[in-house]
């Protein structure tokens, strides 16, 4: 069902190469890593990530998921809104 006012949504993510580094004016995306091993990268810092890892990103932060094979649970809130995503380049 798709509620325009819906409060959050959620997306099963395979990241297949490094993702590019972006940011979202209102959106928190929070990630739940189910598969894989790798990194995000928050505001030019790294942090490793694997099975059972989870991240809230708050808007404004820069970030990226890095490595193959991840497969992430990505809860936005509010809903994603694919005009809320920016890139510096």
């Amino acid at each position: 069902m798709d509620e325009p006012e819906g409060v959050a949504s959620m997306h099963l993510v395979t990241i297949k190469a490094d993702s590019r580094t972006h940011y979202h004016k209102r959106m928190t995306e929070i990630y739940y890593v189910l598969e894989g091993e790798g990194a995000l990268e928050l505001d030019g810092d790294s942090f490793p990530v694997r099975p059972g890892t989870a991240v809230m990103i708050k808007p404004g932060c820069r970030h990226r998921a890095v490595g193959e094979g991840l497969k992430i649970l990505n809860v936005p809130v509010p809903k994603f809104d694919p005009d809320d995503e920016w890139f510096d380049e």
